[in-house]
């Protein structure tokens, strides 16, 4: 595990990125998984900027969605696919044909499920899996207990995560109650995962995933066993991580 601590959210955003720039210039066609959420929107416009100054070439990249509201389309509001698009795919110019989703308004959820799984394995796995800290620990929607064997799947979401995301949508009423996600062997699997944590909401979650027993009751745990992990997280979420360095 690489674990580098910053002195705040803006320069998280700016190592973030050079890591997410340096893997596109000698892969163009990776294959990544990217987290919505606060904490990579920093590290994606900096990776836009990046872009626009060098001529980095993203069109090629393959892009698999890590997660999804079940039974909302694209169009909703709180479509997590919508928000990867505006956030991500439109600003790097990534074509429609590149992007591997999850569709939450699918007939069959579990055979959507399937397929990424058998999409994930067409392109030869994963190479980087950008991944934000949920406030139990889950990784994408797997909510705790996650065994690191999880695939890709439809889950119930712990009230942890409902009121973690009612601030996104206007309140824990308008939160979806069950969500597709990337599975544990998807993620754990990946040839390099960036994990990124910022404030210190982030604190003690963080110390229990990088430095706390590895449990399926922190599904972030299991990042210790990762084959190859990079952490960036700002002071105020690495605060408690300093007492065990």
């Amino acid at each position: 595990m690489k674990l580098i601590i910053t002195p705040d959210y803006d320069e998280l955003s700016r190592r973030g990125a050079a890591l997410m720039a340096d893997l596109i210039a000698s892969k163009p066609d990776a294959a990544v998984i990217l987290a919505t959420g606060e904490t990579p929107m920093g590290m994606y416009r900096e990776l836009a900027a990046i872009r626009q100054r060098s001529g980095l070439d993203t069109s090629r990249l393959r892009v698999f969605q890590l997660d999804a509201y079940l039974g909302l389309g694209p169009d909703d509001p709180r479509s997590l696919y919508g928000w990867m698009k505006r956030s991500f795919l439109d600003p790097m110019q990534i074509p429609d044909t590149n992007v591997v989703r999850l569709p939450g308004d699918a007939p069959d959820p579990r055979a959507v499920c399937a397929a990424y799984e058998q999409a994930v394995e067409a392109a030869g796995g994963i190479d980087l899996s950008v991944l934000g800290l949920g406030p139990n620990g889950h990784l994408g929607f797997n909510e705790p207990p996650a065994e690191p064997r999880s695939p890709s799947r439809v889950i119930d979401l712990t009230e942890e995560s409902i009121e973690s995301n009612a601030r996104y949508w206007g309140g824990r009423d308008r939160v979806p109650r069950q969500a597709l996600t990337a599975g544990m062997s998807v993620l754990l699997a990946s040839r390099h995962v960036l994990l990124v944590a910022s404030g210190e909401r982030k604190a003690g979650i963080l110390q229990r995933a990088l430095q706390g027993p590895v449990t399926p009751q922190v599904p972030a745990s299991y990042l210790q066993q990762a084959p190859r992990l990079t952490v960036i997280a700002d002071q105020d979420a690495a605060a408690l991580l300093r007492r065990y360095s």
